[in-house]
């Protein structure tokens, strides 16, 4: 997780700052290769450049170029935001739903059925995915529990 969770910031640093219009404008191929310079932005560098810059790009159309968009424009309910993530490109189900839990968990962000839409994500007090690590302790019980479900046999599941 930690990996690529240091991937904006790797961008960033190759970028002269974090900026989705100049992610945007920048041509695919030449994003590819600032992505994937050691170290690579993440496990699979290229694949995930392509996403960010197709995100960027869906952020601009359909959002104004304002991610907070995705989950203020017009006062969605838990389940329009649930709607909103999932046509992000590079984003499921299971994704999504662990970006509405780490909406209203982390950022306060709690429309109306927000944990119903995250499912078992959104539950009080799990510790499933990264919607639930705010420090090592909880990053440790994440980590516990996806071995656990990994051993039971289950799809080990979450970001």
């Amino acid at each position: 997780m930690e990996h690529a969770f240091a991937g904006p910031r790797k961008i960033a640093d190759r970028m002269e700052g974090f900026s989705i219009e100049k992610i945007a404008r920048t041509e695919v191929d030449r994003f590819v290769e600032l992505c994937v310079q050691p170290p690579a932005i993440h496990r699979y560098g290229a694949s995930m450049a392509r996403r960010v810059h197709a995100l960027a790009l869906h952020v601009i159309e359909h959002y104004n170029g304002k991610a907070a968009n995705i989950w203020k424009a017009g006062k969605p309910d838990g389940e329009e935001v649930l709607r909103r993530v999932k046509a992000l490109p590079g984003f499921g189900d299971q994704k999504a739903r662990i970006f509405v839990a780490l909406l209203g968990k982390q950022l306060g962000v709690t429309p109306e059925g927000w944990r119903e839409a995250a499912g078992a994500y959104g539950e009080e007090g799990s510790r499933r995915s990264i919607a639930d690590v705010t420090s090592a302790e909880t990053l440790a019980e994440v980590r516990a529990f996806k071995k656990a479900a990994k051993a039971a046999g289950k799809e080990a599941v979450g970001g």
